[in-house]
C-alpha cells in the first residue's frame, strides 16, 4: 500500500517532467530545423500550448526525415551509374541563345535551375505533344502501353478501379502477357480514394505492382503519412514517355463529368530523366533496381524543344519547383500565364508575381470558377487581391472543373507537370515538372490557354472585396490552413 500510495504521489512529477522534456526537445528541433520562421512559431506555440499532444503532432507531421534519393545514391555506387549517360550533349546556359535565340534574356534561368536540380541538364531535341483529357490523353498512353516490347513504367498518384483503371489494367495485363516487364508505382494514399483499390486487380494480372510510402498500417512510417507521391509518370520501352497533370479515374473520360486536364506525350533525351526519376522511386519503395537497355536505352533527338525533367520533393529535391517559378517571374520581361486549378502561393511568390506585374510584365492567372476542394477555393479567394493589386489579372473559367497545370512565360519558356501552385504540391508532395525552350511549342500551349480563357471570366477586386462579411471571414479562416491543404 506504501509503493502504492508513493507511485501515485510521484507519478504526476514524472509525467509533468517527460512533458517538459518533451516539449523542450520538439522546441529545440522546430527552432533550429525549420526554415520559416512563422513555421517555427506556429509549432513552438502548438507544443507548449496542447503539451505531448503538440509533440506527437509535430513528430507526426512537423519532421522531414524522408532520404529517398540518398538511398539511390547508394545503389548507384554500388551497380555503376544509373541511368547512362545522355546521348546526345546537353545544353549550357552560355549557349542557349545560339540553340534558342527567342530565349537568350532566360540564361540566368536556365543557370538557376542548372543549379538546383544538380544532374539532371537541360537536353536539346526533344518533342512534346500536348494532349487533353478525354478523348486525347488516354487513347495516346493506352496505344503505346499496346505497342510497348520491353518495358512499361507507369507512376500515379491515383489509380482508380473504374471504367478508366480498368482499362489500363487490361492493357498493361496484354503487356506483360507478350513479356513486356511492367512495373506500376501508386501513392499509397491515391490508391485508397476507391474501393477496393486497383492493387489487387493489377497482381491479378500479373502486373508487378507497389504502393509508395504505405502508412496505415505500419507504425514506423506515420511521420510520412503527410508526404505523397504526386507524380504522374508512363515510360514505354524507355523511348516513349507521358507526363502532365492527369491521373487515373473515369471523370477524365468523355461522358463520365468530363473534368479537364492536360498531359504530354514526350520524345527525345529528356525521356531517360523521366524513367531516371521513376527508377529512383521505385527503388526507394522496392529495393529493385531497374537497369539495362530496356529501361534506359540510347535516345536520339526527336524534335526541336530544349527540355530539362525537373523532380521535386521534401528531400533533396526539396524547392526545386518553387525556386524555379521565382526564378521564372524574375526573368519574364513580357507574359506570365498561369493555368492551375489550386493558388495559394506563399508570401514570396505572392511579391514575385507582384514584381512581374509592376516591372510591366502582363500576369495572367486562370484559375478554376467551381473548385473539387471548397476549402481550398476558400484559402484561394482570401488572397487573391494580394496578387491583383498590382495590375495582375485573374479569370475564372466555367465548369466543367480544370485540373490543367501550365506555365508559360514570354512565349518560349512552358513549365508543364503535376505540381500545383500551392504549400502541398512545392513542399511536401513529390512532383515532376518539365521545363522547355521552343517558341513553337510555347505558341500551341498559348493557344490552350486562350481557348481557356474564352469561356471563362475576369474577377475583379470590386466583386471579390464587395462579398458579405461572413463569406469573406470564412475564406479567411480557411486561409490560415494554407500550409495544410
Amino acid at each position: 500500500m506504501r509503493l502504492e500510495s508513493l507511485l501515485l504521489e510521484v507519478w504526476p512529477h514524472v509525467a509533468a517532467a517527460f512533458a517538459v522534456v518533451a516539449n523542450l526537445l520538439a522546441t529545440g528541433h522546430a527552432v533550429l530545423r525549420k526554415r520559416d520562421v512563422r513555421a517555427a512559431v506556429a509549432w513552438v506555440g502548438l507544443v507548449w500550448l496542447v503539451p505531448l499532444v503538440g509533440v506527437v503532432l509535430y513528430l507526426v507531421l512537423g519532421i522531414n526525415r524522408i532520404r529517398r534519393r540518398a538511398r539511390s545514391l547508394t545503389l548507384r555506387q554500388e551497380h555503376g551509374q544509373f541511368p547512362p549517360k545522355p546521348s546526345v550533349a546537353s545544353c549550357t546556359p552560355e549557349h542557349l541563345a545560339e540553340a534558342v535565340p527567342p530565349a537568350a534574356h532566360l540564361a540566368s534561368l536556365a543557370r538557376l535551375v542548372d543549379e538546383v536540380v544538380h544532374s539532371r541538364p537541360l537536353l536539346p531535341g526533344n518533342k512534346l505533344l500536348p494532349l487533353e483529357a478525354g478523348a486525347g490523353a488516354y487513347p495516346a498512353m493506352l496505344e503505346a502501353i499496346e505497342a510497348a516490347r520491353t518495358s512499361i513504367s507507369l507512376c500515379s498518384y491515383i489509380f482508380d478501379n473504374d471504367a478508366a483503371g480498368r482499362r489500363f489494367v487490361e492493357a498493361l495485363g496484354r503487356a506483360v502477357q507478350r513479356g513486356v516487364q511492367v512495373r506500376v508505382l501508386i501513392d499509397a494514399l491515391g490508391a485508397r480514394y476507391h474501393w477496393p483499390p486497383i492493387t489487387g486487380r493489377l497482381r491479378r494480372a500479373g502486373v508487378r505492382v507497389a504502393r509508395f510510402l504505405p502508412t496505415l498500417l505500419i507504425p514506423a512510417r506515420l511521420p510520412f503519412m503527410n508526404l505523397r507521391n504526386h507524380r504522374k509518370l508512363l515510360v514505354v520501352d524507355g523511348k516513349v514517355g507521358f507526363t502532365g497533370g492527369m491521373n487515373i479515374r473515369e471523370h477524365f473520360l468523355p461522358g463520365h463529368g468530363d473534368a479537364r486536364d492536360l498531359h504530354f506525350r514526350v520524345e527525345g533525351p529528356v525521356v531517360g530523366q523521366l524513367q531516371e526519376t521513376f527508377a529512383e522511386d521505385w527503388a526507394f519503395t522496392t529495393k529493385e533496381r531497374l537497369h539495362g537497355e530496356a529501361w534506359f536505352p540510347p535516345l536520339e533527338p526527336a524534335g526541336p524543344v530544349m527540355a530539362r525533367g525537373i523532380p521535386d520533393g521534401p528531400d533533396e529535391d526539396f524547392e526545386t519547383l518553387r525556386l524555379t517559378l521565382l526564378g521564372a517571374l524574375a526573368c519574364a520581361r513580357s507574359t506570365v500565364r498561369i493555368v492551375t486549378p489550386y493558388f495559394l502561393p506563399d508570401t514570396a511568390l505572392v511579391t514575385a508575381l507582384n514584381v512581374a506585374a509592376l516591372r510591366g510584365v502582363r500576369v495572367d492567372v486562370v484559375l478554376p470558377e467551381k473548385l473539387n476542394l471548397p476549402v481550398v477555393q476558400w484559402a484561394s479567394l482570401a488572397q487573391l487581391w494580394q496578387v491583383m493589386r498590382p495590375n495582375s489579372r485573374v479569370f475564372l473559367t466555367a465548369p466543367p472543373f480544370d485540373h490543367t497545370k501550365l506555365m508559360v512565360v514570354d512565349g518560349v519558356w512552358s513549365l508543364v507537370g503535376s505540381a500545383n501552385w500551392d504549400p502541398r504540391s512545392l513542399r511536401l508532395n513529390f512532383e515532376f515538372d518539365v521545363e522547355c525552350y521552343d517558341a513553337q511549342l510555347a505558341t500551341q500551349l498559348d493557344a490552350l490557354i486562350e481557348e481557356r480563357l474564352s469561356r471563362s471570366r475576369l474577377l475583379t477586386l470590386e466583386e471579390l472585396e464587395g462579398r458579405p462579411l461572413p463569406i469573406r471571414l470564412r475564406d479567411g479562416v480557411a486561409r490560415l490552413l494554407s500550409p495544410y491543404l
